[in-house]
């Protein structure tokens, strides 16, 4: 190699670079941002997916969802209390908020312990004890039947009991025995000889525990558990049970006047009701 080659070859190598405490600590801000923006956006496409997931059982005397996700400081007390391991802390993927304790019905329901003993480890009232107890000879004390995780619901058109299959496995299973699940007598007028024997909820009753939907005898369960703010429906304030005292005192302070005035708004209710009246206003 002549010297003039020799030359060129040297003047075309790269400098070395030497790495200074300066740009080593650029270089280290750069990637935690990169990292930091990666993570927040993984982060937010699974906060966004819980967001689209409103079907999730909570624990026994959890408050109502939007303040339970704000109490909720995802420590995991509460699965590590439950007996049964039927409580699960959501992971990244499951599609609830991540590190809140909900359950799976179908695979493991809540047994339903007279002690409760998931809600009194809970630091922040989110399950909150109140929701789960009553005053028994003027002593407060647990009571399990006041639970409201769900509602079970039926359908009708895969639950062999309304073909007329003899099956009361989910009556049987149920651990408010013949409270929260009745069997409803029918007759089968395709036979003409036998009965059928339906699941009917009671929805005043029914806690959603889901031991019925764990020992429906389906491929896929014909009775399930839903939140109940999912599961029934809301007939709103402006419809009063006049019958109860209890929800007529709503009307106390409200304005009964009508602000349409004809010869029937006039008269009493039973009045006009009681005369045989009731299409003509004249």
């Amino acid at each position: 190699m002549s010297n003039q080659e020799s030359k060129t070859t040297k003047d075309n190598k790269k400098p070395k670079v030497e790495i200074t405490p300066r740009r080593r600590f650029i270089v280290l801000m750069a990637q935690s941002v990169g990292l930091s923006a990666l993570g927040g956006l993984g982060w937010a496409g699974y906060v966004e997916e819980a967001k689209s997931a409103p079907l999730t059982l909570r624990p026994p005397g959890a408050v109502k969802e939007d303040d339970f996700l704000k109490m909720c400081i995802k420590c995991g007390q509460c699965a590590e209390a439950c007996p049964y391991d039927t409580l699960i802390i959501a992971k990244p993927g499951d599609n609830k908020p991540v590190g809140t304790p909900y359950f799976i019905a179908r695979d493991i329901p809540c047994y339903m312990c007279e002690d409760i003993p998931c809600v009194p480890p809970c630091p922040t009232g989110a399950l909150d004890e109140k929701l789960v107890s009553s005053v028994k000879d003027g002593k407060k004390e647990f009571d399990i039947r006041k639970a409201q995780m769900g509602m079970a619901v039926v359908d009708k058109h895969s639950c062999v009991a309304f073909w007329g299959i003899q099956c009361d496995a989910c009556y049987r299973a149920c651990p408010l025995l013949d409270e929260a699940i009745k069997l409803e007598y029918r007759q089968n007028k395709r036979t003409g000889k036998h009965a059928y024997l339906l699941p009917i909820i009671d929805e005043e009753v029914c806690t959603g525990c889901g031991l019925c939907e764990h020992a429906c005898v389906t491929e896929k369960p014909a009775i399930y558990v839903l939140p109940r703010e999912v599961a029934l429906g809301k007939v709103g304030d402006y419809y009063i049970k006049g019958w109860e005292k209890k929800d007529e005192k709503r009307l106390e302070g409200i304005s009964t006047d009508v602000t349409t005035k004809t010869k029937r708004s006039e008269k009493k209710a039973q009045d006009y009701l009681n005369s045989g009246d009731l299409f003509n206003d004249e």
